[in-house]
């Protein structure tokens, strides 16, 4: 059995539920991608979906739906997406098991 694209824990679905219900729009839900940034290579990319495109990954947990990029997928395969809150910083955190290594900042990474 292949592994799931991407699963989404409790804390970063709450954390979707809010960014959407504050939005003042509707939307589809959060499409998760890449963009080419730091040093490393890829950085991931978070942005408000008005509806799914057509080769979009749908994945549904917790009462949200995350959409993946299909230029994503294979970079993402297997990864899980949570929301950490400590006391110095907030934010989704990807715990990705196809990284290689990552940059000293920690803002990008590579496959």
């Amino acid at each position: 059995m292949a592994p799931p694209i991407l699963t989404i824990t409790e804390s970063a679905a709450q954390r979707v539920k809010t960014l959407l219900a504050g939005r003042g729009k509707p939307s589809s839900g959060i499409r998760v991608g890449l963009k080419t940034k730091g040093c490393n290579g890829y950085s991931y990319a978070l942005e408000f979906a008005d509806e799914a495109g057509p080769y979009d990954e749908v994945i549904e947990a917790h009462g949200v739906k995350v959409l993946i990029d299909p230029k994503a997928v294979m970079f993402i395969l297997g990864s899980q997406m949570d929301y950490v809150e400590d006391k110095l910083s907030s934010g989704f955190v990807f715990n990705n098991p196809n990284e290689k290594g990552r940059c000293g900042c920690g803002e990008s990474f590579h496959v």
